[in-house]
Order: structure tokens, then sequence, then C-alpha cells
């Protein structure tokens, strides 16, 4: 016999979308691509693009409470490669990298105008891998279509920082109002056959330094310590 009084109300229809402008807290999980990163962490974690010399993380967005919890959405990050600026550097990787920091800042409640020693510890990842768990304050978007070919897709439209009137609510899981973004269609991206070196290649490592929502790297075996987990569920 199977009681299913207590069963969860089904799931919306395969490909409906998030409304545009939904405010929601998300999950982010990185989806590995099979090409390997900068750091030995990011062994296998990136995706080449099929069009260009980029290389991007695949991410998975998952809302994580309120009226559209479980709902998912996907978008792709470059990290290298792609079109360049006048100095030779990513554009993609400049712009994933400020909502890379938007993310943590988003996560740990961090002043992004904050910029003392603590706060700017906390904003230093060891590898890409690290991002992969994140949970943040977003603003999703509905993205129309390059083509007929294609559907609109649900993409983040900005990342919801600590500051802003809608922060606090989201972070509680409260529904909040939506604000639509009413974007119009982006022309298809072009193939381009430059290469150029990843971004990471153009300076040192980062120092190490804890970060705050990351799993660390891995231990030689050992009994857990009780309430262990990523670091910044704890902050």
């Amino acid at each position: 016999m199977f009681d299913l009084n207590d069963a969860q109300p089904q799931m919306a229809p395969y490909g409906e979308l998030i409304p545009d402008g939904t405010y929601a807290k998300v999950r982010m999980t990185i989806r590995p691509g099979g090409v390997n990163g900068p750091m030995p962490m990011d062994a296998g974690l990136l995706k080449a693009s099929t069009s260009s010399d980029a290389k991007m993380l695949d991410c998975e967005f998952t809302v994580v409470e309120g009226h559209f919890a479980k709902r998912k959405f996907w978008q792709n990050f470059t990290v290298a490669g792609g079109k360049v600026d006048d100095k030779g550097a990513s554009k993609g990787w400049n712009i994933s990298k400020s909502t890379f920091r938007a993310m943590v800042d988003s996560a740990l409640g961090l002043d992004p105008q904050d910029t003392s020693p603590a706060s700017k510890q906390k904003r230093v990842i060891q590898a890409l891998k690290q991002l992969d768990g994140i949970a943040f304050a977003a603003r999703i978007m509905i993205e129309p279509a390059s083509s007929a070919q294609y559907k609109d897709s649900n993409k983040l439209a900005n990342v919801v920082l600590p500051g802003e009137p809608q922060y606090a609510a989201i972070m509680r899981g409260e529904a909040v109002a939506a604000q639509p973004i009413n974007a119009k269609a982006r022309k298809a991206p072009e193939a381009t056959a430059h290469q150029s070196a990843p971004a990471w290649a153009a300076s040192a490592p980062a120092a190490a330094g804890n970060v705050p929502w990351a799993p660390q790297p891995p231990a030689p075996p050992a009994q857990p310590a009780a309430g262990s987990g990523p670091a910044w569920l704890n902050k």
C-alpha cells in the first residue's frame, strides 16, 4: 500500500519558465565538462565552447526555497578565451569574475564596499571548484531565444547584494515582488579563431586562504569532526 496524501504538489510542466524578474535564493552547482582548469582541483571542471576558443563553467542553478523551490536553470560563464579587450584580457572572464565576486558577497553578507583585510581574504578562492555549492540571492530573467530554432530560457539577471532592499527578505526565503527585465533577443554569437591565453596565465596563483563557503582540499582519511561541512554554511 502507498499513501500518496503526503506527496508534494506536482512539478511545473517541463520547460515552463520562472517568471521574468523573479527574486529567489539559488544554489549554484558546477557541471564538469572534461576540460582542465588552472588548478589541480579544477581538473576536468571546464567546458569547451563549440564556436570559439572560450572555456567556461557550466553551471546549474536551483531555487532553494519559496514558490519556485527546486526549479532549475542553466548558464555558462566564460573563464578563459573568447573576445579580448585592448589589453588582451578575456572580456568574458572579466564579466564572470565580477559575477563570482558578487556571489561571494551575497552568500556571506559582505558589504561590496568593504575592503578590509578580513573581507578581502574571504574573496580569495584557491580554485574555481570552490564556487561549487555557493548559495546567494538572485534575480532571474527570461532571455529571449536568439533564433526561432531555440526556446526562451531562464538566466541569472544579477546577483542581489547586501544593502539592496530585496536582499534580506530573499535570504530569509520570503516572497519578493518580481521586477521584470523585459530583455530583447540577442544575436547568435559568432565563431572566432582568436587564440588568447587563459586569464589565469597572466598572473601568479592567488595566495592560499580559507574560502568561507567552499569544501577544503582532500585530507588524509580521518573521522570527520561533528558538524563538518562547507565552511560558508557556518558564516
